[in-house]
């Protein structure tokens, strides 16, 4: 169901681009539109290739940093220091079952950005979770409590944003690193906490409290800081300590690495060389979505969209600028790559470094391919009933979307 609405998506952004193409030339009286969305079908094919290619070293750089953080026993410990969370949070998983191991270990290796060992580990959290079930068709608490947590997964280090951001000129490709951290927590937490409540889970206890407000905390202390900030210091404080933490996570990957006795140079030889493989393979989702969004922006049809939402949100006396990137949030719980190419195309048209351009990357790294990550893992163990999973991931959804767009106005509004 989910690609045949992709498809139809896909399909309907041609169809109306050049419906509306056609109508602009024949009706008013603006021939020269049918030339652009042509023109556009080979400028955003060329520019999506010229993009994926233009990552294959930043994305060589990151994947052979994570192989040594990998290997170098990172996921591990992050396993190790959330443990005595995750317990709390999974009542009904019996002690020293394999899918608390497979649980904490998927959220680790989300943390980390690592997707080739968090998808397997996920698959293998929600056979061990059906070993459970006692009704085969009908998600559990702990099902659905894990597919919310995937939906709105915290990432610490946002590669492909940045390596994107780096390609398409940004100035500091890292600038959004902090903002991105903030509203994917806030998202993550707002997941957690409805579903606490629909579920009565005990968050009261010492080790839940003592995490929960923690965190709380550290990301209060940083907008309360950055919002005390003059508007021209926020921007370039948000950039030292986002580059600070990339060093000293890096240095620790380094310290890891060796302190395991890994060959750390051959290792990160190992990781790069996945990174032609994987700049290659956006490739062709990359180009789909920006020939798409191409024409319908060529057409005038996506300008005209846009514009009837900003006609409304100015009746309200409210800043339009957060429109422009409203694109990748629509897109985005249906396809990542469809979301990832809405964020490049907007950061294309308005700048890497625009109000937009920064938001639209915001929004990629703090919501999640929400309908994707359900169908699979849930279809995967032939799950059918999944209760109130879905209003809760949409829920985190939204709510990551209104942080997204709140914290970008606080650092770079």
């Amino acid at each position: 169901m989910l690609r045949a609405m992709l498809n139809w998506i896909w399909a309907a952004f041609f169809l109306i681009a050049f419906i509306v193409a056609i109508w602009q030339a024949a009706v008013g009286g603006k021939p020269d539109v049918l030339k652009d969305v042509v023109t556009s079908l080979f400028d955003s094919s060329k520019t999506a290739f010229e993009i994926s290619i233009g990552l294959t070293g930043v994305m060589s750089l990151w994947l052979g940093l994570m192989k040594i953080a990998e290997k170098g026993g990172v996921t591990e410990f992050i396993a190790w220091a959330v443990g005595p969370l995750f317990r709390r949070l999974f009542p009904g998983i019996p002690a020293g079952h394999p899918a608390s191991g497979a649980i904490v270990m998927n959220r680790s290796a989300n943390m980390l950005g690592l997707d080739n060992a968090a998808t397997p580990l996920g698959l293998k959290a929600m056979k061990e979770l059906q070993s459970l079930n006692p009704e085969p068709e009908r998600a559990t608490d702990e099902m659905v409590l894990f597919m919310v947590m995937n939906a709105s997964s915290v990432t610490l280090v946002p590669i492909s944003i940045m390596t994107f951001r780096a390609q398409l000129g940004a100035a500091n490709p890292a600038d959004v690193f902090v903002p991105i951290l903030i509203a994917t927590f806030i998202s993550d937490l707002s997941g957690l906490l409805l579903v606490a409540a629909i579920q009565k889970l005990n968050i009261w206890n010492r080790v839940v409290l003592g995490w929960l407000g923690t965190l709380t905390a550290v990301v209060a202390g940083l907008v309360w800081y950055f919002s005390r900030l003059p508007q021209d210091q926020v921007a370039t404080q948000s950039a030292v300590l986002a580059n600070a933490i990339l060093i000293v996570l890096v240095g620790s990957f380094l310290v890891m690495g060796m302190r395991k006795k890994l060959p750390v140079y051959e290792t990160f030889i190992e990781g790069a060389k996945e990174g032609f493989t994987v700049a290659i393979g956006i490739v062709p989702y990359l180009v789909a979505m920006l020939v798409a969004v191409g024409v319908l922006r060529a057409s005038g049809a996506l300008e005209a969209f846009l514009g009837g939402i900003k006609a409304v949100v100015g009746q309200l006396h409210m800043d339009t600028r957060w429109v422009d990137a409203m694109p990748t949030a629509l897109i985005k719980p249906l396809s990542g790559g469809g979301a990832r190419g809405m964020m490049v195309d907007t950061m294309k048209a308005m700048g890497a470094d625009s109000f937009a351009g920064r938001l639209s990357c915001v929004i990629q790294g703090s919501t999640e391919t929400t309908f994707y990550v359900l169908a699979v893992y849930f279809g995967s163990v032939g799950v059918k009933k999944t209760r109130h999973a879905l209003g809760c991931a949409l829920f985190a959804e939204a709510v990551g979307v209104l942080a997204a767009i709140g914290v970008t106005y606080l650092f770079f509004g």
